[in-house]
């Protein structure tokens, strides 16, 4: 199987001075904490001296040669993500769906029973039966075209927030089910 990486993420904490522990042998440097954002990846890595990054920055984590990039440490928990980055994930989560918005207004309109009893639209917070059906009754008049096109037929609230919610319980371990995020 083809491994699958990060090529953009955001940055979600920047602490300049690192976290201030460190182990012999451990790359020093200015941390940061970003989210992927093709997967939400949460990563940590070290930033190029002189390279300050603010949260929202979108910055290369790729493979190639990367410009703020020194070195990723690898993948983190969401336990392990700082209280500042706890804070900005909601927030740049949503920029990530509104920005890939195609990609989940596609969710809306192929999603499918998970379970004889649950809908895989079920998990998304704020949506229940009555929205689902909705849903479901909708797109199979039309697919969706986008959020406000969903919103306008439907009455759900705003989806890039729902799924951000979503995405935030998937991060946080909160759930089995994985709709929008990989395992750890």
């Amino acid at each position: 199987m083809e491994k699958r990486y990060e090529e953009r993420a955001y940055v979600l904490d920047f602490l300049p001075y690192g976290r201030g522990r460190t182990r012999p042998g451990y790359r020093t440097g200015a941390l940061v904490q970003v989210i992927g954002e093709a997967f939400f990846t949460l990563l940590e890595a070290i930033a190029k001296e002189g390279h300050i990054l603010k949260p929202h920055d979108k910055i290369f984590v790729g493979k190639d040669k990367r410009k703020e990039i020194t070195y990723i440490i690898g993948r983190v928990s969401y336990d392990e993500l700082t209280v500042n980055a706890k804070m900005e994930l909601p927030g740049v989560i949503e920029e990530i769906i509104l920005s890939r918005e195609g990609r989940f207004i596609n969710f809306f309109n192929t999603a499918h029973a998970l379970t004889p009893r649950m809908h895989a639209m079920e998990l998304i917070p704020g949506i229940g039966k009555k929205y689902m059906w909705q849903i479901i009754n909708e797109r199979e008049r039309n697919p969706f075209t986008d959020f406000k096109n969903l919103q306008e037929r439907t009455n759900i609230p705003d989806p890039s927030k729902l799924i951000a919610k979503r995405i935030v319980e998937e991060l946080a371990g909160e759930s089995k089910y994985r709709l929008f995020t990989r395992a750890p």
